[in-house]
């Protein structure tokens, strides 16, 4: 018997996954589901696997359902797959034993539990009739598991004779498993939904936490089960710096081990996609807009046997499968919720937070200690806390376990558009900076006050730390001076092809009154010159139609001096 919650059966988002491979993006993750397999009734059997919103949770969690539920026979679904060739070595009945993945293939009792739609359903719940001993959406979890156990033609017989009417969850599992010898494979999805949603409710969080220690860290209940696998966005809740369920292996983007590959596309597979797709989206234009989550890995060497740890490169996937299948590099980012979270934690302002996330975002990278965490959105009591938060939502990639960054372009412009709203945005300095270079340069054509903010741009966190000895260093800091001021207005592109050569950099205005801006560097050389080869090499001839506006900017870095140069020049039509 299936359903709902115990042994569900039915298409899900990955059964519809493989079976729209041809005309959806599918990457093969199945080989994850070894990795569960090998933790089967081992002391590796709890799993909390938490990772960003759009990240594929609720995919795997589906996948891993599919594979073991009883209620299900996906034979059909997996004989393809990279799991079918999955070999291993178990300890069973205290021997060594061969498996493969068909041995466990639809094999167990299933739990599987999406908050989501218990929350959903707890909502609807509220305006009906209600049942003896359900107070909150903790209870009405609890409630709705036994009832479908209550209601199994082979569970509710022994159920009736234990008498477990007004038993709890772990008590009704227990007694299934002493009567009959099974064991469950649980799974639950969002498990942290209660502490993003009710975050202020730290009586039904707790009520909630000790449902899970009632399951997993009694020795009774912990016997019943297989397998459970958490997933969410946050690592399992500390308490005095304790977590609360510290038997789990927790897996999380600040710690991902070996399961980093699992965590979103990798290059690998992004280049994969790119070849089996006919979309005109490029690589390139993928790894700027969605890279950057670089995950630190250990990887055994074939030959010496030694470990060592390597950076995998993790794409957002739901990112990258919309821009595929929408033939379209755009943030696809802005659709989650989690906006209003980053704006109050951002307006905390702890220790000058708003000017880390603006360096943040200009392309620095800053220190944080993330030890303290305490796992939630409500002890949030330092900038460390508030840049660990961040990193769990996805909004900033992190190194070393230490430090942050922006990872990559859809981040840069979700978190723009963010703080861009904010009313403390436009009186915080480096915005006031790049407005003010914008105006030296389209207004009041001042070349000498544009170098000299341009100088200041040079020496913030966002530049400073770079090897400062090229063109390649000069038209980052330049871009970094104009990225405030132009986001929304213009479209920057670099070395676009113009008349007779390509000139560094162009700004192409939203507006066509605005007026448009072709800049050429120089490093050791001078801005005369600069503006010189725009003229001569006649590269804003392919704008003299569309744009009646148009300003020429050289820009020239002296070794010696170690200070810049600009001129700048309006067309006159």
């Amino acid at each position: 018997m299936s359903g709902i919650f115990l042994n569900p059966k039915g298409n899900n988002a990955f059964t519809e996954l493989v079976n729209n491979r041809i005309t959806k993006t599918y990457v093969d993750k199945t080989a994850f589901i070894g990795e569960t397999i090998n933790r089967l009734d081992s002391d590796g059997k709890l799993i909390a696997f938490t990772r960003p919103r759009r990240f594929g949770k609720t995919v795997m969690a589906r996948m891993l359902a599919s594979y073991y539920s009883k209620g299900d026979d996906c034979k059909a679904v997996f004989a393809k797959q990279k799991i079918a060739k999955f070999k291993g070595e178990k300890l069973i009945e205290n021997k060594k034993r061969k498996v493969n993945y068909k041995m466990y293939l639809n094999r167990y009792d299933l739990i599987y539990v999406d908050m989501n739609t218990v929350d959903t359903k707890y909502l609807a719940y509220l305006k009906g009739p209600k049942a003896d001993n359900v107070t909150d959406v903790a209870d009405f979890l609890e409630y709705l598991i036994i009832s479908e156990f209550k209601e199994h033609s082979e569970f509710a017989p022994i159920l009736e004779k234990e008498n477990t009417g007004n038993l709890g969850l772990a008590d009704v599992l227990t007694a299934i498993h002493k009567s009959m010898g099974l064991t469950f494979v649980l799974i639950m999805d969002e498990w942290d939904l209660i502490y993003r949603e009710y975050r202020n409710d730290e009586k039904l969080q707790k009520k909630f936490i000790d449902l899970l220690k009632g399951l997993f860290k009694s020795s009774d209940c912990l016997e019943c089960f297989s397998l459970a696998y958490l997933t969410g966005i946050l690592p399992i809740k500390k308490y005095n710096s304790q977590s609360a369920l510290n038997n789990f292996d927790e897996i999380n983007m600040l710690t991902p081990g070996t399961f980093a590959p699992y965590f979103g596309f990798t290059r690998e597979e992004v280049d994969y996609i790119c070849e089996q797709s006919d979309s005109p989206v490029s690589r390139s234009d993928l790894r700027d807009w969605y890279d950057g989550y670089r995950l630190k890995m250990p990887v055994q060497d074939s030959v010496t046997k030694e470990w060592r740890l390597t950076e995998v490169d993790i794409y957002n996937p739901n990112s990258v499968s919309k821009a595929v299948n929408r033939n379209e590099c755009a943030n696809y980012w802005s659709g989650t919720s989690s906006n209003e979270e980053v704006i109050r934690l951002i307006n905390l302002n702890y220790e000058g937070i708003k000017t880390d996330i603006l360096s943040l975002i200009e392309g620095a990278q800053v220190s944080f200690n993330s030890s303290k965490f305490q796992n939630d959105m409500v002890s949030i009591n330092s900038r460390d806390d508030v840049l660990s938060l961040l990193v769990c939502l996805g909004y900033l990639g992190c190194r070393d376990g230490s430090v942050a960054y922006v990872p990559n372009r859809e981040i840069r412009d979700a978190l723009i558009g963010i703080v861009s709203g904010e009313d403390w945005f436009p009186r915080m300095e480096t915005i006031e900076r790049s407005e003010s270079l914008l105006k030296a340069i389209t207004v009041d054509l001042d070349g000498s006050k544009a170098a000299e903010l341009i100088q200041d741009i040079h020496n913030s966190p966002a530049v400073s730390l770079l090897d400062y000895n090229s063109e390649e260093s000069l038209t980052y800091c330049v871009m970094t001076g104009l990225l405030w001021s132009t986001a929304g207005k213009y479209d920057s592109h670099r070395e676009g092809q113009a008349g007779k050569g390509r000139t560094d950099l162009v700004y192409e205005p939203r507006i066509r009154s605005s007026p448009l801006i072709l800049i050429e560097f120089k490093y050791n050389g001078s801005a005369e010159s600069a503006v010189s080869q725009i003229k001569k090499q006649e590269y804003f001839k392919r704008y003299a139609e569309k744009y009646t506006n148009i300003i020429l900017v050289g820009i020239n870095y002296s070794k010696v001096t170690k200070e810049h140069q600009c001129t700048i020049e309006k067309i006159e039509k």
